[in-house]
């Protein structure tokens, strides 16, 4: 159970009906996501022998398969949903692009997605072996950077960004290194968010992978441990003080509205600025299945519950239970409104 210890002044009943109402209001939203889009690409096999020529394994391919994977698993979390999604980014015009872009829903409106000639779609490739009577395991990965970003590029991204979030309720960035995000590209698409005198109303989340540091005044990160202790140059682990220390100098270095750590079997950190921290203990079981995209599940689900009205709090407990049910999934998985109410009536009500 969650409980009363994290949801201060709130009782189980008082907070499931909360959580619930949030979640009745998710089909609601237009949610803006630019950044690095990025294909997973899965080869299945079946084991066979071993070589002669090597010590190696010889697996009998069975399938491919191909997903969106970085923004744009994002994006796939936020239509899963149910929220209506406004792309923009770079995908290739090569074969594994072309299969990247076919796999978005309906809900998922693709003019910013831009396929500039020559430029080659980042992929990570995934081999996975298994037996008729086994769980395919990956036995190795195999990652192809994209081109490289030229200024124009950059420019073009920057103008199909600004009309991809001109009308929305949230925007997500996600920038796994590519070179395409950078803070001066955040400043100028947040001129295009909708406004409220000078203050953009909609808020900015941040996926950075490693370059968390250099981003000033955006709404809301959720990076997870590894990533806080390499921009940060320390180590946490069961050290709760060091946690402590770390979160709020994620807070004083980004003037951030909220920052949340994930922290994989140990929960999440929820931190604020004047605020007690907020620990929030893992939802589900800690046998996970996998964690790819897991990251992408946990900020989708957070700008979802924010563009709806959640608190800081109550978008981030929100994600929690995405974040535990989408690990039991194997590949990059999505969850669903329905499965989100399912976790949430079997802890809560």
């Amino acid at each position: 159970m969650i409980g009363s210890s994290v949801y201060s002044g709130s009782n189980d009943g008082e907070l499931h009906s909360r959580l619930t109402h949030l979640i009745t209001s998710f089909g609601r939203p237009r949610i803006g996501v630019v950044g690095d889009l990025i294909a997973d690409q899965f080869i299945y096999g079946s084991l066979d022998r071993v070589s002669r020529e090597a010590p190696v394994l010889i697996l009998k391919y069975d399938s491919t398969e191909v997903s969106p994977g970085g923004a744009g698993n994002a994006a796939q979390n936020v239509a899963t949903l149910g929220g209506a999604v406004r792309l923009a980014g770079l995908v290739g015009d090569d074969e594994v692009g072309r299969r990247l872009r076919q796999n978005f829903p309906r809900r998922v409106v693709r003019a910013g997605l831009l396929r500039p000639k020559g430029y080659r779609t980042p992929t990570k490739t995934r081999i996975l072996a298994g037996g008729v009577h086994s769980a395919r395991q990956q036995v190795v990965r195999i990652d192809r950077d994209g081109s490289p970003i030229t200024p124009e590029i950059r420019a073009a991204v920057g103008r199909a960004a600004a009309s991809a979030v001109a009308e929305c309720d949230a925007v997500i960035v996600s920038d796994y290194g590519s070179g395409l995000i950078t803070p001066e590209f955040v400043a100028g698409m947040k001129r295009h968010l909708p406004r409220r005198g000078r203050r953009p109303i909609a808020p900015v989340l941040l996926d950075s992978r490693y370059g968390l540091l250099r981003y000033r005044g955006v709404t809301v990160a959720a990076p997870n441990e590894s990533e806080v202790e390499h921009v940060l140059g320390t180590a946490i682990g069961d050290d709760l003080a060091a946690l402590e220390r770390a979160g709020r100098a994620l807070l004083e270095k980004t003037r951030m509205s909220a920052t949340l750590i994930t922290r994989g079997s140990r929960g999440m950190a929820l931190f604020q600025p004047s605020r007690p921290t907020q620990h929030i203990p893992i939802y589900g079981s800690d046998e996970v299945a996998d964690v790819t995209g897991a990251g992408d599940t946990v900020i989708a689900t957070m700008a979802v519950a924010l563009s709806v009205g959640a608190s800081y709090l109550e978008a981030a407990l929100l994600a929690n239970y995405a974040g535990g049910l989408v690990v039991m999934k194997r590949g990059t998985a999505t969850v669903n409104s329905e499965e989100l109410q399912g976790a949430i009536d079997g802890d809560l009500a």
